[in-house]
């Protein structure tokens, strides 16, 4: 994993899948409001779409201009998307989690699990 006061030197660095194949760029990244780690990237994908999946980034390598996620293409590619100027709505936050069959649980107070930055 990489540090979090990294994070902006990679937005716009490629996203490569499980076996090294590029999926798109780094768009921004999302953190777990309760440990405050990076916990799921959004990358923009696809030339015609526009859109932004969001990737898991446990267990994700960095290299010499990549971001190495531990998921492969077609799962990601089938990933909850938001529009380019969207945002995820907090409603939306469980079906990240579950279609990466991650285990998913709001805060002590009902608050979103996941905060862009």
């Amino acid at each position: 994993m990489f540090e979090a006061e990294n994070l902006r030197d990679w937005i716009g660095e490629s996203v490569l899948d499980q076996d090294g194949d590029k999926v798109g760029t780094l768009e921004s990244v999302y953190f777990d409001t309760a440990t405050d780690t990076p916990a799921f990237a959004t990358v923009q994908a696809g030339l015609i779409d526009r859109k932004l999946l969001f990737v898991p980034l446990n267990d994700a390598v960095v290299g010499p201009k990549w971001l190495k996620v531990k998921y492969g293409k077609k799962l990601i590619k089938d990933a909850p998307s938001i529009p380019t100027d969207g945002e995820l709505e907090a409603a939306a936050e469980p079906a990240v989690f579950e279609h990466y069959k991650l285990p998913y649980q709001t805060g002590s107070g009902g608050e979103r699990r996941l905060g862009r930055r």
